[in-house]
C-alpha cells in the first residue's frame, strides 16, 4: 500500500491536495463519534509536506516513508506538536525534542497527521481512562478500541492514517491491533529506542509499529528499529530478515490461554488454526505455566516501576500547577491531585507501597522471580516450536463502561499478552477473523530477536484468512 501510494504520488496519478483531503474528509466525517486524535495538525501543513515528499520521489533522492500520513501514540515525543499523555498533568506541554523513533520517520520522509487518544500514563487496557475521553471502536462504536494505544489501533481500522506508532508495556500495542483488526508489533525489548517516550515503566515498554497490512508493518518497523547511544537499553545485534513458510512450520498453541479465552474467540482462532494445519503447519499444544502469576507479577513491576516514573510530575519541576502556594507537601499533594486521573494515581500508590519497607521482598523480588520463571519457560517451549500462538485477547471487544470500573476484570483483559513483555522477546497480533461483526487478533510470540520472523508470518497468514487493508464500516 506504501509503495503504490509514492508510486501514484510520484507519477502524477494522485496530487498532494487530493491524496491529503481524502483522509481529512473522512476525519471530518467519522472523528467526532470514534475520537481517535487528542491533537491533528492542520490539513495545509501536512499538505506542504507532502508535496515536498513528491519533489523528492520524483528526484529518486527519497526515504522509505516519504509522503506517507502516520498517526503518532500521544506518549511520544514530537518537536512542536503538543504531547500529553492523555493526561490533564500534561495538557499544554509542548516537547522541544524529537524522540528517536520521530527522527528516524522525519528522515525517512514520513508524516505525522496527529496524535492519537490513549489511556492516561499508558495505564489502561480499553482508553477510557484519557482525560480527553474515551476513544470508541469504529466496528463498532458502542465499544472500546483496546489500549492502551487505542486511538492508534481507531485510526487505522477507520483509515485516518497508513501507519501509526504505539507502546505496549502489557499488550498496549497488541491489544488496539486485536480490537480494530489491524497489525500490531511489540518488538524485542531493546531494539527499538525509548528515547522521547514518556515513560510508565521501564523494563517492560517498547514504542511499536502498527499497520493495516504485513509489508507496510516490516517498512515501519525497519525505519524506527536500531541501536540509539541516546537510550543504553538498546541492543546492537543485527535482525535478520528470515523468510518463514507455514508449511512445515512447527507451531505451539499455549492450551492454559487458550482456555482463559471466551468462545468466540477460542472458535476464531481454532479456525485460523484448521487454516494453518492444511497448509502444512505442525500444531502441538504447550503449556506456559505460571500464568495464574503473570499478572500479579506483570503489575507489581509496573505499578513499582510507575511510582517512581511519576514522581517528577508536582507541578514544580513538570507537569499541571494549581498555583496553590504554600508548604511544599501541601502544594505537591494538591497539584498531582488534580493533575492525575483514578487510575494513574492508584497505580501510583499500589506502587508506592510495594516498593516500601517491608513490602518489597514480599511483593517486588517476588515478583521478579516469577519473571524469570516466565522467561524459562518461553524460551523452553521456543526450543521444540519455531512461534508459540494464543489469541491476542481473551475476550471481544467489551462495551464502553463494561470494565473500566471493575479493575479486576480491566487487569484480567491482558492475561494473554503480559507474558512477551515480562520476557522481553517480540510478539504481533494479526487479524484472525471476526465474531459477529467484532474483530479477533490471532498472537504469536517468538524468540528474542525474531521480529522479522514474526513479520514474515503475518504476512503468510494474510495470505490464507485475506485480512489485510482492513477499513470499518461506516
Amino acid at each position: 500500500m506504501i509503495q503504490e501510494i509514492q508510486r501514484n504520488l510520484t507519477e502524477g496519478r494522485l496530487d498532494p491536495e487530493s491524496y491529503v483531503e481524502a483522509y481529512y474528509v473522512r476525519i471530518e466525517r467519522r472523528e467526532a463519534k470514534v475520537r481517535a486524535f487528542i491533537t491533528l495538525r492542520p490539513m495545509e501543513e501536512v499538505i506542504e509536506e507532502v508535496k515536498r515528499s513528491v519533489e523528492r520521489l520524483r528526484s529518486g533522492r527519497h526515504g522509505r516513508l516519504e509522503g506517507i500520513l502516520i498517526a503518532v501514540k500521544d506518549n511520544i515525543s514530537t518537536m512542536g506538536i503538543r504531547t500529553t499523555c492523555g493526561s490533564k498533568m500534561l495538557e499544554t506541554y509542548v516537547p522541544p525534542f524529537d524522540a528517536t523513533v520521530i527522527e528516524r520517520i522525519r528522515r525517512e520522509g514520513g508524516i505525522i497527521v496527529g496524535k492519537t487518544n490513549m489511556d492516561e500514563f499508558a495505564m489502561g487496557s480499553t482508553t477510557e481512562t484519557s482525560y480527553f475521553g474515551p476513544t470508541r471502536n469504529p466496528w463498532d462504536l458502542s465499544r472500546t478500541p483496546g489500549g492502551s494505544s487505542g486511538g492508534s489501533g481507531a485510526a487505522l481500522a477507520a483509515h485516518f492514517a497508513e501507519l501509526a506508532l504505539g507502546s505496549d508495556t502489557g499488550g498496549s500495542i497488541r491489544s488496539p491491533a486485536a480490537y480494530n483488526a489491524v497489525l500490531g508489533l511489540k518488538p524485542s525489548y531493546g531494539t527499538v529506542s525509548r528515547y522521547g517516550l514518556i515513560a510508565y515503566a521501564n523494563s517492560l515498554e517498547q514504542i511499536g509499529p502498527m499497520a493495516r497490512n504485513a509489508n507496510d508493518l516490516e517498512v515501519l518497523y525497519s525505519v524506527i528499529a536500531g541501536p540509539d547511544e541516546r537510550d543504553a537499553t538498546t541492543v546492537s545485534a543485527v535482525l535478520e530478515k528470515k523468510e518463514v513458510r507455514l508449511n512445515g512450520l512447527r507451531l505451539g498453541v499455549l492450551d492454559d490461554m487458550m482456555e482463559v479465552s471466551e468462545k468466540p474467540v477460542k472458535s476464531v482462532v481454532n479456525d485460523v488454526l484448521n487454516k494453518l494445519s492444511s497448509e502444512g503447519s505442525e500444531l502441538k499444544e504447550v503449556k506456559l505455566g505460571y500464568l495464574d502469576y503473570a499478572l500479579p507479577a506483570y503489575y507489581i513491576i509496573a505499578m513499582s516501576e510507575a511510582s517512581s516514573n511519576l514522581a517528577r510530575y508536582d507541578g514544580v519541576r513538570y507537569g499541571y500547577s494549581s498555583g496553590e502556594e504554600g508548604l511544599w507537601t501541601d502544594v505537591y499533594s494538591i497539584n498531582r491531585g488534580a493533575g492525575f486521573g483514578w487510575e494513574v494515581k492508584r497505580r501510583i500508590m499500589l506502587g508506592s507501597f510495594m516498593l516500601s519497607a517491608g513490602y518489597y521482598e514480599m511483593y517486588y523480588i517476588k515478583a521478579l522471580k516469577i519473571r524469570r520463571l516466565i522467561y524459562d519457560n518461553i524460551a523452553s517451549i521456543l526450543k521444540s516450536v519455531d512461534l508459540i500462538l494464543s489469541p491476542t485477547m481473551p475476550i471481544l471487544p467489551p462495551k464502553i463502561g463494561d470494565v473500566i470500573n471493575d479493575p479486576i476484570r480491566l487487569f484480567a483483559m491482558d492475561v494473554n499478552t503480559v507474558v512477551a513483555n515480562l520476557a522481553g522477546v517480540p510478539a504481533i497480533s494479526v487479524p484472525a477473523g471476526f465474531h459477529n461483526g467484532l474483530p479477533v487478533g490471532l498472537q504469536a510470540i517468538g524468540p528474542y530477536l525474531s521480529d522479522y520472523s514474526l513479520i514474515s508470518f503475518a504476512r503468510e497468514l494474510e495470505k490464507i484468512t485475506g485480512y489485510r487493508d482492513l477499513t470499518a464500516p461506516e
